[in-house]
């Protein structure tokens, strides 16, 4: 087994917090409309970055209340693409949908949405207010309305990636919207609500996230079939990713498709969040050798994920799909964003650059990489040494499995949290607008 010692430990690393966007006087952060008054004490602190670039240009990341931000030249994520072939996709969503616009004509390429995501979006900010007004007063109880609010911004977001979903024969230009969080542990009921969030959104260009639980690996080989394409989420170990591509691969032999090539998929692969569970594993064992290992968990794993989509994506059974259409299931990084502020902030994208992939990211995570992000092949180049981390960390008494299971159960967990309070913080307010119109 290969030597771990060529890979750096990320914490002996000269890291790149974020306080050196503040000290660059390139760059400089501001919040919710570039120093204009609130208008609402719940208006939600969204970071937005202008940084001046050597041609002039300003180049704006935001999310605000207005949708005014400027559109900007070539950044780093056009060439990530370009001379990479990984599309960088936007794990954000709020209204105005329009604030996308900076952020597509800066190189994203997709959005990513979660519970949690929407929760933010809906609960800080009033641009959902007369709309949900306007359902409660029709009679919607509170679930129906939260989907109503949903559905509206994947719609809208789906519109303006629609030219890119287009130029690329349907590789990129995707929304993405989860199913109820409460479905994690049913599968017929993730197959019902994968139907219907695909009928209401009516886009071609949407992707019925589907999580990757025990429970809805069945769920997501019966969305496959059905043709309708998916989003796996909450993937955290090898061996359930395995399974996730089985399922695809199930899906479409099963879809009585005779042309496979508008059904996509992505699996995605969380990163950052298995350091932050194994990294306490490891100060907990103290050794020298075990606290060296911090920081490398998590991109040894996902390097391994991208060999054995390689290998399950060639071969006699790919290759009779093939001849139908069919399209691999690209890999999609997630979780991109650093949790630990001694680590590069970069840490969990330059690494996992390749063909084929997808890296959704945070505010965090985009800025750092459209400011100093390295654009280079680097998923498969240090193979060895992931296998090296990958078994020295087993030999230390980590069990990858445990790892995953554990870290499944929180998201899911986290995600049903998200959920269930934003509902609760709706039904509050429907209550409130029901008595005033009293």
């Amino acid at each position: 087994m290969a030597s771990v010692s060529k890979l750096s430990n990320p914490a002996s690393a000269a890291p790149v917090a974020s306080s050196a966007f503040r000290s660059d006087p390139k760059l400089a952060i501001d919040f919710c409309g570039g120093g204009r008054p609130f208008r609402s004490s719940i208006r939600p602190l969204r970071p937005s970055i202008r940084r001046n670039r050597a041609d002039g240009s300003a180049l704006v990341v935001k999310c605000s209340q207005d949708g005014d931000g400027a559109s900007s030249k070539r950044t780093t994520l056009h060439d990530l693409f370009e001379q990479q072939g990984q599309s960088p996709w936007y794990d954000n969503l709020c209204r105005p949908v329009t604030d996308l616009l900076p952020l597509i004509a800066s190189g994203v390429r997709g959005v990513t949405s979660n519970p949690t995501i929407f929760q933010k979006a809906i609960s800080s900010s009033n641009a959902y207010d007369e709309q949900f007004r306007q359902l409660v007063m029709s009679g919607k109880d509170t679930e129906s309305a939260y989907w109503e609010l949903v559905v509206k911004d994947i719609q809208d977001a789906c519109k303006l990636f629609e030219s890119i979903y287009d130029q690329t024969d349907g590789a990129d230009g995707y929304v993405s919207v989860e199913v109820s969080p409460r479905l994690a542990n049913d599968t017929d009921g993730t197959v019902e609500a994968a139907k219907w969030l695909h009928k209401v959104v009516d886009r071609r260009n949407v992707y019925i996230k589907i999580p990757a639980t025990a429970e809805c690996v069945p769920s997501i080989k019966q969305v496959i079939s059905l043709g309708i394409s998916v989003n796996v989420t909450l993937i955290f170990s090898l061996p359930r990713y395995e399974a996730v591509i089985d399922a695809y691969l199930d899906g479409l032999e099963s879809s009585g498709l005779s042309d496979l090539s508008k059904l996509t998929s992505v699996a995605s692969f969380f990163v950052s969040r298995v350091d932050t569970l194994v990294d306490k594993m490891l100060e907990k064992i103290g050794t020298p050798e075990a606290l060296d290992l911090r920081g490398k968990a998590a991109v040894a794993q996902a390097t391994l994920a991208y060999k054995l989509y390689q290998k399950k994506f060639s071969g006699p059974r790919w290759e009779a799909l093939v001849k139908k259409g069919a399209k691999k299931q690209r890999l999609l990084w997630a979780s991109t964003s650093v949790k630990n502020p001694a680590y590069p902030d970069t840490l969990y994208v330059d690494p996992l650059i390749g063909p084929d992939t997808v890296s959704t990211m945070p505010d965090q995570a985009l800025q750092a990489f459209i400011d100093h992000g390295i654009v280079s092949r680097t998923i498969d180049a240090n193979i060895s040494e992931a296998e090296g981390v990958y078994s020295a960390l087993e030999k230390l008494g980590i069990d990858w499995n445990e790892v995953g299971a554990q870290l499944e159960a929180e998201g899911v967990e986290s995600f049903k949290k998200s959920f269930d309070s934003l509902l609760v913080s709706l039904k509050e307010k429907g209550d409130s607008l029901k008595a005033v119109s009293v």
